[in-house]
């Protein structure tokens, strides 16, 4: 098997990018110091006392199966493997929390019905990809600063969506290392996503390859997304194939930029690309009429972006070097073609950038009410406008009175 590096650049970045912002250095030395129970005995004694264990003298024939899928991958550090009766077709894997404590994998029991052994070494080869990857220590961390029902900011949220999309792709790649064989983990990818026997059912490896190709079509003609912590299968199928034929670690790259392309949008309509160019190059022009870009108002165009792009940051920069008022005419003729609606919107969005650094320039107010009567609203409307973005949203700069 050629020795492809199982990890993706991206994920790293993303996984790092995340820590960084979480504080996650300073937030993990504090939970050392205050943590009283950890949660490694929470799920220990769940596996304990509800799950059945793996160990040679009781399930012999599925333990030698487990230990060498563990060699296989070459991962040194202990894990215990239990199985769960649940009906579900799921397993999960739980790296430990506590120093010299043994890692966890389970399998659910509804998995024996469907898989063979092989499809069996794909799925511990992929949960021992998350444990190898340590997606886990991650994991704990977002959890521990947004509890359940916690508001995440939007632009966190894909972030996160996207690192364990990417974390999926890497850990589907060590159970192919585990298997060697794309067939096996193509009939384990629909066996996990149908719930049925294919050998039952008489379904061939070549009809579901030429169905995943036939699906993944509709996710690069940019209409379909994939918005769940799983990347889609015909992400996932297409993505181990490159893996499997690819001749260079350069190769593969290049092949999976249009893959990760799709877990890279946010929005499915032209509309949202539009509103994206438009709050970016509209922000820009509004901002600078003064001269100066300030920080406020560059992080108010920013948050206005993070809804509709996943970098918004690096999305604001490519606009900015470009042809800005090229782009914003577009943006705003494309909209209007689309939603002629949106002119009131438009409008109280430059507004937010005018007030966002605390100061109203008139030159800015000018801008506004040409804007506004070349968008087909009346003086009166772009006033009010006006107004009432005053009355709710500015606040003075206390540097204008101290």
């Amino acid at each position: 098997m050629k020795k492809l590096n199982p990890t993706i650049k991206l994920e790293k970045q993303i996984g790092e990018q995340i820590y960084t912002a979480l504080q996650g250095a300073v937030v993990e030395e504090v939970l050392r110091k205050t943590r009283t129970t950890s949660g490694d005995t929470y799920w220990r004694s769940s596996m304990e006392g509800h799950s059945l264990k793996v160990q040679k003298q009781l399930l012999p024939d599925f333990y030698n199966l487990c230990q060498e899928v563990k060699e296989q991958l070459n991962f040194q550090e202990d894990v215990d493997f239990y199985i769960t009766g649940d009906s579900s077709v799921n397993a999960f894997s739980l790296s430990a929390e506590d120093e010299g404590q043994p890692h966890i994998v389970n399998v659910n029991s509804a998995l024996f019905d469907l898989m063979n052994e092989d499809e069996m070494r794909f799925v511990l080869g992929h949960e021992l990809g998350h444990l190898i990857n340590r997606d886990s220590k991650l994991s704990r961390l977002i959890g521990f600063v947004f509890p359940p029902r916690a508001a995440i900011p939007i632009s966190l949220q894909y972030k996160i969506r996207l690192h364990e999309q990417l974390a999926e792709l890497v850990a589907d790649r060590y159970g192919y290392m585990a298997t060697g064989n794309l067939g096996v983990c193509v009939t384990a990818f629909f066996k996990l996503a149908s719930g049925l026997d294919l050998a039952k059912m008489n379904v061939s490896i070549d009809a579901l390859l030429v169905d995943n190709t036939q699906r993944l079509e509709y996710f690069l003609k940019d209409k379909g997304v994939s918005r769940n912590s799983h990347p889609v299968n015909p992400i996932r199928v297409e993505a181990l194939h490159l893996f499997s034929t690819a001749k260079t670690q350069k190769e593969l790259n290049e092949g999976m930029d249009e893959l990760i392309s799709i877990l890279l949008k946010v929005g499915d309509s032209e509309l949202d690309e539009y509103t994206a160019q438009f709050i970016a190059a509209a922000g820009l022009i509004v901002a600078n009429i003064d001269g100066k870009i300030t920080e406020q108002e560059a992080e108010q165009i920013i948050d206005s972006l993070a809804g509709l792009t996943m970098f918004p940051r690096n999305f604001l920069e490519e606009i900015a070097n470009g042809d800005v008022g090229a782009v914003f005419n577009s943006a705003i003729e494309n909209i209007l073609k689309i939603d002629p609606g949106t002119r009131d919107g438009m409008l109280r969005y430059m507004i937010l950038v005018v007030m966002s650094d605390k100061i109203i320039d008139k030159k800015e107010v000018e801008f506004l009410y040409s804007f506004g009567q070349n968008i087909g609203l009346s003086e009166i409307e772009v006033s009010n406008a006006i107004a009432e973005s005053i009355q709710k949203n500015y606040i003075p700069s206390l540097n204008s009175i101290c």
